[in-house]
């Protein structure tokens, strides 16, 4: 996963970290690396607007990061920084281009106002939460009830399991009937995914991350999906330029992405916005892949 890097185009760039998270299935953005290729521009009253070009990778471990550290002081945190400043850069260049104001311009024109106000808005704006936080374990135990339930309310035949895997509960819909809750390409499974979700959300804090698999679609569909990947890339190694695939979810989407990122010669990105967002294949030309080295 470390070694997974994504090109994502998008308006800014808190848009295109924010598919990044989706594409990589991180929650974190600061566990995200971000090289700003090309800037995104707005345009005059709209028109020649440009989408900018960015590309993200997962940090590596911290494990791997204190041994550099190690080796070569400092190093650690000065690709942190550098990110950091990347992400502010890019920022920046998007509220000019945009005709926005940047924290400096904002800050300037709101010194006429007085501190007293800004205290009050902050008052008011906090919100207490007064919802539990919740073991993972204990989320899993909800998820699983909520599914049983689910399945007894359709008057199927089905067994729920669940599991924890790495901070993630990963929750299994078993039976013959269950196909029933699947749907065309897995719609009625991505709506139950979000339902679920969403319990878990009102029940508790910090919602952990769900993977919801019914009657094996997940593991049918990142096979044939893998299949079609692999085709497309070897057409594209022969014929060269780009391949647009159909829209597809964030799930899929990372399949895709997974499978281009074994193949040094290509690179993938996302475009358009959801639900109908896309995957782009694209070969890499050898000129363009030594500048990367370099």
């Amino acid at each position: 996963m470390e070694h997974v890097e994504i090109e994502v185009r998008a308006r800014s760039i808190d848009l295109a970290i924010e598919a990044a998270m989706q594409e990589l299935g991180i929650d974190d953005p600061d566990r995200l690396e971000v090289k700003v290729i090309q800037e995104p521009t707005k345009g005059f009253l709209g028109i020649g607007a440009q989408d900018g070009v960015f590309r993200i990778k997962p940090r590596p471990a911290r494990k791997e990061r204190r041994r550099r550290r190690g080796s070569k002081k400092g190093r650690g945190n000065g690709q942190e920084q550098k990110d950091r400043q990347n992400r502010q850069q890019a920022r920046a260049e998007s509220g000019k281009n945009g005709g926005g104001r940047s924290r400096n311009d904002r800050k300037d024109g709101d010194r006429g106002r007085s501190e007293e106000p800004k205290k009050a808005e902050k008052k008011e704006n906090k919100v207490a939460d007064d919802r539990p936080v919740l073991s993972i374990e204990e989320q899993a135990r909800i998820a699983k009830e909520f599914l049983e339930g689910l399945v007894e309310a359709y008057g199927l035949e089905g067994t729920v399991t669940t599991r924890v895997e790495d901070d993630v509960i990963v929750a299994d819909v078993s039976g013959e009937q269950t196909e029933a809750l699947v749907g065309v390409r897995g719609s009625v499974r991505a709506a139950i995914h979000e339902i679920t979700r969403t319990v878990l959300q009102r029940h508790g804090q910090d919602a952990a991350r769900l993977r919801l698999d019914i009657a094996g679609y997940a593991e049918r569909r990142r096979q044939a999906l893998t299949i079609y990947a692999e085709q497309l890339i070897e057409q594209l190694m022969e014929e060269g330029g780009e391949i647009v695939l159909e829209p597809m979810s964030p799930a899929d989407r990372k399949v895709i992405h997974d499978v281009a990122a074994k193949h040094p010669g290509v690179t993938s990105y996302s475009e358009g916005e959801p639900p109908r967002r896309y995957v782009v294949l694209s070969r890499i030309e050898d000129d363009t892949a030594t500048g990367e080295e370099e």
